[in-house]
């Protein structure tokens, strides 16, 4: 399946806002990718992949989980809103022809994040957040350094998300702080070397 099947394909799988949504994170990770140096192709089909599976009932997350052996940790089982991305990962090869452990690990990680990241899954964690239509306060803070130091971004966002979480007082997934935690020590490390 070629990337023009793709998008057609999931333009009748998600409602017209998540589908515009997908071609703009789709435009930010290609420009993030030309940035540092990742893989073009992969990054425009892991962006425009990235919430394949967000508009699926609940039921329908579930059994694809389910269906492909994932074992959901307590906080996935209990927040509905972090099953797309696994689900999601987890169709790519069957109803899109993806075949791709950079892609999979891209799309599974895009809401969460985890440790040590590979570029391809920053690039789209990041993209996912600074696309054209989100309009949260503290994205312009992440645009303004996504550019020059895609880590130093990768902390405004999981700060913010964090602080999101918190104040809807829903569960906070630990991939979310960990990956945050791993991150902020790498830059207290960098620093402590240039010192």
């Amino acid at each position: 399946m070629n990337i023009e099947q793709m998008t057609e394909k999931l333009r009748t799988v998600l409602i017209p806002e998540r589908f515009e949504h997908s071609l703009c994170v789709m435009e930010s990770a290609v420009r993030l990718a030309k940035v540092y140096g990742a893989d073009v192709e992969k990054s425009r089909i892991a962006g425009l992949l990235h919430d394949c599976a967000k508009n699926y009932s609940t039921d329908e997350l579930y059994s694809i989980c389910d269906k492909y052996g994932v074992v959901l940790d307590s906080v996935t089982k209990n927040e509905v809103g972090l099953l797309h991305p696994i689900a999601g990962a987890c169709i790519l090869k069957d109803e899109y022809g993806i075949d791709d452990d950079e892609i999979y690990d891209a799309v599974f990680y895009h809401t969460v994040g985890k440790p040590d990241m590979p570029i391809l899954t920053k690039i789209i964690f990041i993209a996912d957040c600074i696309e054209p239509s989100r309009t949260s306060r503290w994205v312009d803070d992440v645009r303004a350094v996504v550019y020059k130091d895609i880590d130093a971004a990768l902390i405004i966002q999981l700060d913010n998300t964090i602080k999101c979480v918190l104040k809807k007082g829903t569960l906070l997934h630990t991939n979310t702080i960990n990956t945050r935690n791993f991150y902020v020590e790498r830059a207290r490390c960098q620093n402590v070397k240039k010192n």
